[in-house]
């Protein structure tokens, strides 16, 4: 039987360049092995360089500076995720996008990821199971979504993303 569990994570960035962009979100829902919701968080993290960042990303992501005024710092922030995902694997849709900024951030805060070193994409796991079906092309979380009646509340804000990634991964393994 499988002992680690699963930290579903979805980020929101300043733009799509792990050096250049921040972080400026994180959502999480943390589940059993077997799929039980364990716990269920959202970070917010203040930007320090928001001249930098890409204005069509803070659009699409909602930022603006009220919401973001209680913020954490992101070296407290990035510490607070990998206490709450200690040992667990993270699962992600399109997982090599968030895993790279957070991996360049650990590295840039010196902070050694504790989550498993395993790694599930529901992007991958879409496509090898539905890969031969001609009329599904796209696996954006929005597609999928679509596709399988998913109700995503509040598209590219992190936790809402985490929780569709949850529901999504769910019903591929009914596949």
């Amino acid at each position: 039987m499988r002992k680690h569990n699963l930290a579903f994570i979805d980020i929101e960035t300043t733009g799509l360049s792990v050096i250049k962009h921040e972080i400026i979100e994180v959502g999480c829902v943390l589940t059993t092995p077997r799929l039980k919701v364990i716990e269920e968080f959202e970070l917010k993290i203040k930007p320090e360089n928001i001249e930098n960042a890409n204005k069509a990303s803070l659009k699409i992501t909602r930022y603006n500076d009220e919401d973001w005024k209680d913020a954490f710092g992101l070296e407290e922030a990035m510490k607070i995720l990998l206490e709450k995902t200690k040992d667990c694997i993270m699962v992600g849709q399109n997982v090599a996008f968030d895993v790279s900024f957070l991996e360049y951030n650990f590295a840039k805060l010196g902070l050694n990821s504790m989550m498993h070193y395993h790694k599930l994409d529901t992007i991958s796991i879409a496509w090898a199971k539905l890969n031969k079906e001609k009329d599904f092309e796209h696996f954006s979380l929005r597609e999928m979504c679509k596709r399988f009646k998913i109700k995503n509340e509040n598209p590219h804000s992190a936790l809402s993303d985490a929780r569709a990634t949850f529901k999504l991964y769910k019903k591929l393994m009914t596949l």
